[in-house]
């Protein structure tokens, strides 16, 4: 009798949504059914594989060592010194780890530097090997000082990732950096070009 009432219910909810499903029968519904397998499920051109961990291209904002032309020539093995564009970045200030300079976030803050244009994931390689793993590229919004075209970009800028108890207060001189490691004839570059703080 069991058996006989479960199949009378069935039967009755066959005939229900056979019915509803006919009722719901639009263009729609029947461009749905005819579309090939995989065709909802898949971008008609799918955009091409990226390295999600490969170091980022664009404009590199830098504030301490990598400031100095030379510094950066001589990491990225180019032919010559790169040009860089004053610039500064909102929302950061710089503290002291040791010698260098470490970018923290601080709201309302602003800090000056220069920025580059790393054009090959090797060159953003060797950038992050310079920093060492203490830093880390982050994404910034870029406020040029020059009056070049584009005023403003987003690029990226090596954040302090270390541990923040071993930073102290203080502001990072290049001039004086420089000289600590005998690259004297860069320093005249330095004050013509009007990077210091």
């Amino acid at each position: 009798m069991e058996t006989s009432m479960t199949e009378d219910i069935e039967g009755k909810e066959d005939s229900q949504s056979s019915k509803i499903f006919k009722l719901k029968d639009s263009p729609f519904i029947r461009k749905l059914r005819s579309a090939p397998p995989g065709y909802f499920y898949q971008a008609p051109n799918p955009p091409p594989m990226r390295d999600l961990f490969a170091a980022p291209t664009g404009p590199y904002f830098f504030y301490g060592t990598l400031s100095d032309p030379s510094m950066l020539r001589d990491i990225l093995g180019l032919q010559s010194e790169p040009k860089l564009r004053p610039a500064f970045i909102l929302g950061y200030d710089c503290k002291l780890w040791g010698q260098y300079p470490a970018l923290v976030d601080a709201p309302g803050s602003r800090v000056k530097g220069t920025v580059y244009n790393v054009q090959t994931v090797e060159h953003g390689e060797r950038l992050a090997a310079y920093e060492t793993n203490n830093y880390h590229a982050r994404p910034c919004r870029i406020h040029y000082l020059d009056k070049e075209y584009p005023p403003q970009d987003l690029g990226h800028t090596f954040m302090f990732v270390g541990n923040v108890q071993d930073l102290s207060e203080g502001e990072f001189d290049l001039k004086v950096w420089l000289k600590r490691i005998g690259r004297q004839p860069t320093i005249a570059n330095v004050d013509a070009r009007g990077i210091d703080k």
